[in-house]
């Protein structure tokens, strides 16, 4: 199956990261929504469908692993790929804790990120 069309939203506070995970994930073919935190992540989350969501650790407002706490109950089965500088094995343990299904440390390759976006089609 092919990922052409495939919904991703992108959480990060990062607005330069943001537009480029946005324009590399297009250009792959992929349908790319943005949100800005945690607090917008989650209600597009709520209110929209995606194959999968990017999400930020570290967010104003609301963070990555926040979002996670309240996403779970809702057994959404979405793919989470958390990207974070936070690359502790805490931190990894605590996002995969909540339902991240891979953590992603920054800096990373957006070639490499693509490929990972891949195999969940």
């Amino acid at each position: 199956m092919t990922h052409t069309g495939r919904k991703v939203l992108v959480v990060d506070d990062e607005e330069i990261l943001r537009m480029l995970l946005t324009d590399t994930l297009e250009f792959e073919g992929f349908i790319v929504e943005e949100a800005v935190d945690g607090l917008q992540g989650l209600k597009k989350i709520q209110e929209n469908h995606y194959d999968v969501v990017l999400l930020d650790y570290m967010m104003p407002h609301m963070t990555g692993l926040e979002v996670l706490e309240k996403i779970q109950p809702m057994n959404l089965q979405i793919p989470v790929v958390m990207l974070t500088a936070k690359a502790q094995l805490a931190d990894q343990e605590a996002a995969m804790e909540k339902g991240a299904t891979y953590f992603v440390p920054k800096p990373f390759s957006p070639n490499e990120l693509i490929e990972l976006l891949k195999t969940f089609f």
